[in-house]
């Protein structure tokens, strides 16, 4: 089985909620196995500032996909709670976004699909939920938390557990 990191958002509805049924959804068990989840963390929009803030969370689980299986998956759970890529201003407001970060330590880069993510080193709002689930993972020789270490994460804000809690 591979390994990939995943990083999840978005900023419209009940984005918590969403979220945490997108996870379900794209973690069959079978072909995506989660492996770890992130807290939920709030964050300023990147790019586009003009717009609510978004939740950002981030995953890593064992696939028997290739990294295009993976892709296209991660866009029908996206169409899934009513994402229309062709719709949106780029960097704009989303109901869900999935974005592969990372798959094994392979490097590709296809229409559509480029590995690993070509801003991952630039966003803290990715690299903080990775940071809490994954920071020794080494991507392009350099640990998660090495690259967090780079970057200011002022304004991203780890948020307390939503829905019922247990003990």
């Amino acid at each position: 089985m591979a390994q990939a990191l995943l990083g999840l958002g978005g900023n419209l509805g009940d984005v918590r909620a969403t979220l945490a049924r997108a996870v379900t959804a794209l973690c069959d068990g079978r072909e995506v196995q989660l492996v770890a989840r992130s807290s939920d963390y709030r964050t300023p929009p990147w790019g586009l500032t003009d717009q609510p803030p978004f939740v950002n969370l981030a995953i890593v689980v064992e696939t028997t996909l290739t990294p295009r299986g993976l892709l296209d998956r991660a866009l029908a759970v996206e169409a899934m709670f009513g994402r229309d890529r062709s719709k949106e201003r780029r960097w704009g407001p989303r109901i869900l976004d999935i974005d592969i970060i990372a798959f094994d330590a392979l490097e590709i880069d296809e229409p559509g699909l480029t590995l690993p993510h070509p801003h991952l080193f630039e966003r803290a709002f990715v690299l903080l939920p990775l940071a809490e689930i994954a920071p020794d993972r080494k991507i392009r020789g350099i640990t998660v938390a090495q690259a967090l270490a780079r970057l200011d994460p002022g304004g991203v804000e780890k948020l307390p557990p939503s829905g019922p809690q247990v003990g």
